[in-house]
């Protein structure tokens, strides 16, 4: 099978499943910010066990610690793309850890466009 691979940069966003913004969670925030921003898309993972800057561990394993999990929001599109998101994410995250990092997309042919009649191309992302 043939593919074709791009360059872009992988965007993570580390916090906590109880971070907010306007009384919203703060990663769906993010991704509705991406969205907004035409990023190619953003995906928010739950985390089962993690501690950050504060030292405190949370677990799922245990009922008494099973707050505030962690959270990790990602985000892969074309370079450029990623840095003009940056400004907007230092307006919402304040104690979280924000990475990023080159990486490479392999694309393979017959993909089928989505609802949205994003051309296999890439077009509308990447």
């Amino acid at each position: 099978m043939t593919f074709r691979t791009d360059r872009a940069l992988r965007l993570t966003v580390y916090l906590g499943e109880n971070d907010t913004w306007h009384h919203r969670p703060l990663y769906s925030e993010i991704v509705h910010r991406a969205h907004a921003a035409g990023l190619a898309g953003a995906s928010v993972f739950r985390g089962v066990e993690g501690f950050g800057a504060s030292s405190r561990i949370h677990t799922s394993r245990l009922l008494s610690l099973s707050e505030d999990l962690p959270v990790a929001v990602v985000v892969v599109d074309a370079e450029e793309r990623v840095r003009a998101f940056l400004p907007q994410l230092a307006e919402l995250v304040g104690g979280g850890l924000v990475t990023v990092e080159e990486c490479e997309v392999v694309r393979y042919p017959g993909r089928i466009p989505g609802p949205d009649k994003t051309d296999p191309e890439g077009k509308k992302s990447l």
